[in-house]
């Protein structure tokens, strides 16, 4: 039995314009609907989250839902990391005294005494320079924050949930990141897939900001022609469920006759981020794949034939022209590889032994 998509929207999402962040997560696509079950197993728990995503996939929707889930009492509290000053960080997470600095005229609580009961989320916490991370990780050990300019612990009861768009074990490699904080964030870790990687939520999703754009516009809900869905579902998305909102927004605005149609869909220009197609994180096949996606979206009329000649080019050129060792690298008789050679002009009509024929004596000679 299929499992009814979930969607998760941000609480504002009716009241605020094209945004920084993901309004809307929905989990559609099997691959999202496995990671619902990981997230909702481990949201009543108490363990400390680490979320995992690029730019606009919806980390801090995530993150509401595991509160939502947690059955705390206390408020959501959401930071990002990245828009804190470094001279008044310190302030900002774990409070001030009056007088303690110039400018602090009277006493305020930090973000981790606001999160108090509840759950506090840090985003983009890669952001957070070395010495915020010693103290950072003195108030989750100790569990108590003192306030700049004061000598006073306060308790918390904070459930801390983090979330960064850089892989944060690279980041503890390079030394931009300690070792210790990188465990105590990352007791839970959650993998939130790119938009590419679960195509079936893209079509679930316009739909959502459709119906959503076509209310606030007071315009009446479009369709989308076939080719329209086609070209949704083969776009890369390299800003996500971000850029999806922004494209179906301004389809609305500029379609004609209650139809949606391909030409009326403005896909960006931007790449996709530097760390989609890393090796670390993506095995050859998915960055080949990924790479294919884009395209299809304008592919030349002899695809195939290009696509068929660059892999046995680039596969003789790997084997410095050895025709047995290309045979054996890409899985077929040395009699295919030979016609596909000939037939891409990579050996002449007369060339066909020379290095097969020199490797077999050798393999015989060795044998015998």
């Amino acid at each position: 039995m299929t499992t009814p998509a979930k969607l998760l929207a941000h609480p504002h999402s009716q009241s605020t314009v094209l945004s920084i962040r993901a309004k809307a997560v929905i989990f559609s696509d099997p691959k999202s609907q496995t990671l619902l079950e990981h997230i909702e197993r481990v949201a009543p728990t108490e363990a400390a989250v680490l979320i995992n995503g690029e730019t606009g996939t919806g980390k801090e929707l995530v993150a509401r839902y595991i509160h939502e889930q947690s059955k705390r009492t206390g408020p959501f509290v959401a930071v990002n990391c990245g828009a804190l000053s470094q001279s008044l960080a310190e302030a900002e997470l774990f409070g001030h005294q009056a007088g303690a600095f110039t400018g602090a005229n009277e006493t305020r609580a930090g973000w981790f005494e606001a999160a108090n009961n509840g759950t506090l989320f840090l985003d983009e916490v890669g952001d957070l320079p070395m010495a915020m991370q010693v103290k950072l990780l003195r108030v989750l050990q100790e569990r108590e924050v003192v306030r700049v300019g004061s000598r006073k612990a306060v308790p918390l009861n904070v459930r801390l949930v983090a979330a960064t768009n850089v892989d944060l074990s690279h980041a503890v490699a390079a030394g931009n990141f300690r070792l210790d904080l990188f465990y105590r964030l990352n007791v839970v870790h959650i993998e939130l897939p790119p938009l590419r990687e679960r195509r079936g939520d893209i079509l679930p999703l316009v739909e959502y900001f459709v119906q959503l754009y076509a209310q606030r516009l007071q315009l009446p809900q479009p369709s989308l022609l076939p080719e329209t869905k086609n070209a949704l579902l083969h776009y890369a998305w390299p800003g996500n469920i971000r850029e999806l909102e922004n494209v179906v927004h301004v389809a609305l605005l500029i379609a004609s006759g209650n139809v949606i149609r391909p030409e009326n869909l403005r896909f960006s220009a931007m790449p996709l981020p530097q760390n989609a197609d890393s090796q670390h994180s993506k095995s050859p096949l998915d960055v080949i794949g990924t790479q294919l996606d884009r395209l299809f979206l304008q592919p030349p009329q002899d695809l195939y034939l290009q696509l068929e000649e660059l892999i046995f080019k680039r596969a003789f050129n790997y084997c410095a022209g050895n025709q047995v060792q290309t045979a054996k690298l890409l899985g077929i008789s040395r009699n295919i590889l030979r016609t596909q050679l000939k037939h891409f002009g990579l050996i002449g009509s007369d060339s066909l032994t020379d290095t097969a024929v020199v490797e077999e004596l050798n393999q015989g000679n060795t044998a015998a």
